[in-house]
């Protein structure tokens, strides 16, 4: 283990930090917290007691190597600068990228996040979310209490999960999807324009996905320095998408 400076007493005595993990600057880890290698954990991350972070992944052709022992076998865990990670959050080893954490966003208590995640910047996972193995979860995502995101799906910065969703589509950015089965019902305006995004953009945005392109196959008349051009591009650049079914105006 490194601590590159981390005060002893931001890691608890009852906390089991094994080897191949990596801490920076002022991190802090609650009692009974367990995190195993290979493992990053950033600046100033906060990590509750009884979260479980770097077990291996939960893939039935891989094996269950002990990390504890120094049997480092997996792809890694990172955690972003100045994130927390809740109470009893559970996060697994990537199989072949690291599953990572972005930075400053928040992964609430009981939350399980499965093998090869990504998670971006300033994303928040609440409490008993569920996400499967291999998703992509961009910047400033919020994902409500109890949803459950199926494998390998994407999530668009910005977009809203309402709770209790069962997620097995894609989400574009800015959207808000709720419901079972999920539909895109909406945007999420006010995170657009805390993002400083004009609202002759979000108008535009929302035509489009009120007429169905949720692929967003056509360009959009943006300004040189819209916020929305780089999220787009970051859509645009995911092959395989497989947007959820529009219900604007469905109960």
């Amino acid at each position: 283990m490194s601590n590159q400076g981390t005060p002893s007493q931001l890691v608890s005595p009852l906390a089991v930090v094994g080897p191949g993990v990596t801490l920076g600057n002022g991190v802090a880890i609650g009692p009974g917290a367990v995190v195993l290698g290979p493992a990053v954990v950033e600046d100033g991350v906060w990590i509750g007691p009884g979260a479980q972070i770097g077990a291996p992944p939960e893939m039935s052709n891989l094996r269950q190597n002990t990390a504890w022992t120094g049997d480092l076998e997996h792809a890694g865990v990172r955690i972003g600068a100045g994130a927390v990670i809740r109470e009893n959050v559970v996060i697994h080893q990537g199989s072949y990228r690291e599953t990572t954490v972005g930075a400053r966003s928040w992964i609430l208590a009981r939350a399980y996040i499965a093998h090869d995640v990504l998670i971006g910047e300033d994303a928040t996972v609440s409490a008993g979310v569920s996400i499967g193995g291999h998703c992509i979860i961009g910047d400033r995502v919020n994902i409500g209490m109890n949803a459950a995101v199926h494998q390998r799906r994407i999530i668009g910065p910005g977009a809203m999960i309402g709770m209790g969703t069962p997620l097995s589509r894609d989400v574009p950015p800015y959207g808000k999807a709720f419901g079972s089965p999920a539909r895109l019902r909406g945007l999420n305006v006010i995170g657009m324009e805390r993002f400083a995004i004009s609202s002759a953009e979000i108008e535009l945005l929302l035509q489009r996905y009120t007429a169905g392109d949720l692929l967003l196959e056509e360009s959009l008349s943006l300004h040189d320095d819209s916020p929305l051009t780089a999220d787009l591009a970051w859509w645009h650049a995911k092959p395989g998408r497989r947007p959820l079914h529009a219900g604007f105006g469905e109960r």
